[in-house]
């Protein structure tokens, strides 16, 4: 969504799966290998940003190891009604555990334990 390199900084968003894809490994591989992208390529933040009435998007940006930063009241105005907006991020220094907690809760080994999510790691 919303990159600068020129400040370090890119954010995912839009992210619309079926219920076949959320929660699974996959979703969890795909945005490690977002991350480990982003950080590689030198940029400094990885943020999230949703509506703060969206509680799913809320708990995945947790399960996936974002900190909640605070919400921006009345941050836009979409079909009409006032939308806050709850911001996540991962900064660069954070990242190194991050990566190693993933590249653990990856390992093929670690799917007998159905229902890991990153608070378990």
């Amino acid at each position: 969504m919303d990159v600068s390199s020129a400040y370090g900084n890119a954010e995912i968003g839009h992210i619309l799966w079926g219920p076949r894809i959320v929660g699974t490994r996959v979703a969890t591989e795909v945005f490690f290998l977002m991350a480990d992208y982003v950080f590689g390529l030198g940029y400094r933040r990885y943020q999230w940003r949703c509506n703060a009435r969206n509680g799913p998007s809320r708990r995945a940006a947790e399960r996936f190891g974002y900190t909640y930063e605070g919400t921006f009241r009345k941050h836009m105005v979409v079909k009409g009604e006032n939308r806050d907006t709850a911001w996540h991020s991962i900064l660069d220094e954070e990242w190194p555990r991050h990566r190693a907690a993933y590249e653990r809760w990856l390992q093929p080994d670690m799917f007998i334990y159905f229902g890991l999510a990153w608070s378990d790691l």
